[in-house]
């Protein structure tokens, strides 16, 4: 078990001396024989190790003796030990406990900022998970069982079996919790391993490594199929482009609907994919897009160029007054406006978010999105026209027009930032200033 452990922390490269390693620590047997080999480890590599306890207050006194049992485990160690205790009033189900839990881990990241987080899932952990969602339903990316590795969340002991941990801690004089919550049956997690496992040992007794090395293939499987996904340029900033995916095969569309639900992790069926699939297919040809629920917070929204998630966000009612040359800040932006120094050899396009404009009044203007009774005089036209038509003129998506961000002067739109500036400020001269929009952090948007 050291061995492996130690492989699987230089494979991660977090055996440098400036490492902070939290530790995921229930005092159960898994996670205190890792707490324990990463003790030792730490001595050897001069890595900072810290112990982060979560209790979950479900069993009353029980649950305060293993908190203190963590506590006197850590002091008698010398491990720095973090804990904290869930009002007894949480949801008792083991959807929301792993919520919380994960919720916590985050904050002792943020809190010691930690180079990673270990948890002691094991070889069992991932035969019980990939039995559930065999029985709740799950495709190929599913039958991956535990992920080594997600963000800064490590786990080493994915190889290791129940009984290797259950002999270090016997052999290590360790005296670790004995959760009594684990024998409840009525806990999904707790009847797989109580009742169905031992079952499948009756037919194989290495039925574990069997199912571990069904995650492995899996895993192979699943890159392979990533490897050809990628090969096909199917995606423009995270979106599906329409043009391609109406070309692929019905299986391969079916595919990339389930990425979409499984990448947000949207609840689904073989029943929902199919819907979904029908609906796009329905509008994929639409100019202006529809869209369809997903969830309360998310739509499907499908045009002729893309399809992707959107999400229901509240309308922008930021206003920045613009009095003078330079840059200003507007929500994730960054909006210029700069003298001319030289006249382009090309002028952008009505879709670039930079603009070339010839003024001849003062610089007054408003940043902001759009209000009712917005009018523009769109470029080449003599008139006013609302704001409403424009996008419409323009094939903008419904779910976008709150968005866009617009240079304004009183109710009178002079640049819809990406689709093209008013006729009043287009250069026939000389331009005189250079508009520009970018994301801050990032390129122009």
């Amino acid at each position: 078990m050291n061995n492996k452990i130690e492989y699987f922390l230089n494979q991660y490269k977090l055996t440098k001396p400036d490492t902070t390693i939290v530790v995921g620590f229930s005092g159960g047997y898994d996670s205190m024989s890792l707490l324990d080999i990463l003790n030792k480890l730490s001595e050897k590599y001069k890595f900072k190790l810290i112990a982060a306890h979560l209790n979950h207050n479900w069993r009353g006194k029980e649950s305060f003796e293993e908190q203190e049992n963590c506590k006197r485990f850590c002091a008698i160690n010398n491990i720095d030990f973090y804990t904290e205790t869930l009002d007894n009033n949480e949801k008792q189900t083991e959807t929301h406990a792993r919520e919380l839990r994960y919720i916590f881990f985050n904050k002792v990241i943020e809190k010691y900022n930690a180079t990673a987080l270990l948890t002691a899932h094991t070889k069992s952990d991932t035969a019980e998970t990939l039995i559930y969602r065999l029985i709740k339903g799950t495709g190929i990316k599913g039958l991956q069982g535990i992920s080594p590795k997600l963000d800064k969340i490590y786990r080493p002991m994915l190889d290791i079996s129940r009984q290797e941990i259950e002999k270090y801690c016997f052999e290590n004089n360790l005296q670790p919790n004995n959760d009594s919550s684990n024998l409840n049956n009525k806990y999904s997690r707790n009847y797989i391993r109580n009742k169905i496992l031992p079952l499948f040992n009756q037919i194989n007794p290495q039925a574990e490594n069997s199912i571990y090395n069904l995650s492995i293939l899996a895993f192979e499987e699943e890159e392979i199929i990533k490897e050809y996904i990628n090969s096909l340029n199917l995606y423009d900033d995270n979106k599906l482009k329409s043009d391609k995916f109406i070309n692929l095969s019905k299986n391969l569309q079916k595919r990339l609907i389930y990425e979409l639900y499984v990448a947000l992790d949207f609840e689904y069926t073989q029943e929902k994919i199919e819907n979904t699939l029908k609906f796009i297919l329905d509008n994929i040809k639409s100019k202006s897009g529809k869209k369809c629920s997903i969830t309360k917070n998310f739509w499907l929204f499908v045009n002729n160029k893309y399809i992707e998630i959107i999400s229901n966000t509240e309308k922008c009612s930021t206003e920045i007054k613009i009095t003078k040359e330079g840059s200003y800040k507007f929500n994730n932006y960054e909006f210029s406006i700069k003298k001319c120094e030289q006249q382009p050899s090309k002028y952008p396009k009505d879709s670039d978010y930079t603009a070339y404009i010839e003024l001849n009044d003062e610089i007054n203007f408003t940043l902001r999105t759009r209000q009712n009774g917005d009018r523009i005089q769109p470029l080449g036209s003599n008139t006013l026209t609302k704001l409403k038509k424009y996008f419409i003129n323009k094939n903008i998506a419904q779910h976008k027009k709150d968005k866009i961000i617009l240079l304004c002067k009183d109710s009178e739109v002079l640049w819809v930032s990406g689709y093209g500036i008013s006729n009043k400020i287009k250069v026939v001269n000389k331009g005189t200033h250079v508009l520009t929009l970018k994301k801050i952090g990032g390129t122009t948007c």
